[in-house]
């Protein structure tokens, strides 16, 4: 698999293809009906065909839409941060860490996530979401989160050595990373990870997580090329220049605004904080998460269009939501098509949906899915299963 998010083309190699190796044990095999090879290239080319109508249909539909949302977001913080700071009962400060938890969860999520992938890079109008200098109201650095997210992540998904989130600070999310004896802690670890969730994150991307503790593979580190005194420093700067400004603005200046009310502004906006993280945790570990999500060992690569597309299928959850909580999650509900398509906007990944759900399944590949509360049920408790030194035995438990 080559190193770039979709956006780029994989180009398609005529070469004996690696098998699929799903964690759970179900290795991809020959269809009696059609050859594996041969469903790998009819998938391509189905998808090639999706992908190339919808980005016909990109432009104002989808500039508007973004509009409306960003409009949302100002209005919510305004009125959140307002309602906070002149609040003086408990009713009304609910209300103002609610409109606050809003605008910073449309922020990191449905605008945010989605400026960064470059859904509007090529828009007329879009100009303020372009991914090379948009700036997202969360504690994460945009050009850091590009690397690793977009190129990383969306390029390998699930393959060691290479997607530095097969595994998340002290959280083992899938049995390509090695187990050590403080995976052992890890559902307690995410009772601290969770509520922090964006601040992680930003250690993970920059590099700081790389400078703390190593991976456990043979590369050691998922970011960093090395634990040079430069690379050191580089990895602070990058996630220092997000921090500081952002934790100033929300733990200092609007606290200091309230004079000696400062206490319940700082507060309010650690609340909203807290609440944008938590969500933001539960969507993502929900996508990508669970028994029967597949990983790769180090070293394997899609060698055809058609075959990355089955590994982004097979790395992925989607759970059903109403249109309301997909937008507070993103579009993340609809994983499988972000992963197929990252570059697509949230609502063109809800428009999708119905379709690759039939291309997937007309090609003999599974499109997961579940209510948001089951699959996030079946992330959890794979996460715990993953705190066990179990190898094989693991996979045998839960395949019965």
């Amino acid at each position: 698999m080559t190193a770039t998010a979709s956006a780029v083309p994989v180009p398609a190699v005529p070469a004996p293809s690696a098998a699929v190796h799903p964690e759970r044990g179900r290795v991809a095999a020959e269809s009696k009906e059609t050859p594996l090879l041969e469903r790998f290239r009819l998938l391509g080319h189905d998808l090639d065909a999706l992908k190339a109508r919808v980005h016909a249909q990109l432009g104002d539909d989808d500039i508007a839409h973004v509009r409306r949302v960003q409009r949302v977001s100002t209005a919510a913080e305004v009125i959140g941060r307002t309602l906070i700071h002149v609040s003086l009962d408990p009713l009304t400060f609910t209300a103002g860490v609610a409109a606050l938890w809003l605008h910073k969860q449309l922020e990191a999520t449905e605008i945010g996530h989605t400026a960064l992938h470059g859904a509007y890079d090529k828009l007329p109008g879009g100009e303020r979401w372009a991914a090379a200098t948009f700036a997202w109201d969360v504690p994460i650095d945009e050009e850091s989160w590009r690397q690793g997210h977009n190129h990383k992540h969306h390029g390998n998904t699930n393959i060691a050595g290479k997607d530095p989130d097969i595994h998340f600070g002290p959280i083992r999310l899938t049995q390509q990373t090695p187990h050590t004896p403080g995976h052992e802690r890890q559902p307690w670890w995410l009772l601290a990870v969770v509520p922090t969730f964006c601040f992680g994150m930003n250690l993970h991307f920059t590099g700081v997580a790389d400078v703390l503790r190593d991976n456990g593979l043979p590369g050691k580190l998922d970011v960093l090329p090395d634990r040079s005194p430069a690379s050191v420093r580089g990895a602070w700067k990058a996630a220092l220049r997000k921090y500081v400004p952002y934790y100033a603005k929300n733990y200092v200046f609007y606290p200091a605004l309230a004079g000696p009310m400062w206490w319940k502004v700082l507060l309010g906006n650690a609340l909203a904080e807290v609440g944008r993280d938590v969500y933001s945790a539960a969507t993502i570990y929900t996508g990508h998460v669970g028994g029967d999500v597949a990983s790769w060992p180090e070293g394997t690569k899609a060698r055809s269009r058609g075959e990355w597309y089955a590994m982004q299928i097979e790395s992925t959850n989607n759970y059903e939501v109403s249109l309301p909580v997909s937008i507070l999650c993103g579009g993340l509900d609809r994983q499988i098509e972000h992963h197929l398509f990252p570059t697509l906007a949230p609502p063109r990944l809800r428009q999708i949906a119905p379709e690759v759900k039939a291309i997937v399944a007309r090609h003999g590949f599974a499109y997961k899915t579940d209510t948001w509360g089951g699959q996030l049920k079946k992330a959890l408790a794979h996460i715990k299963r993953l705190a066990r030194d179990e190898g094989p035995r693991a996979v045998l438990r839960e395949a019965a």
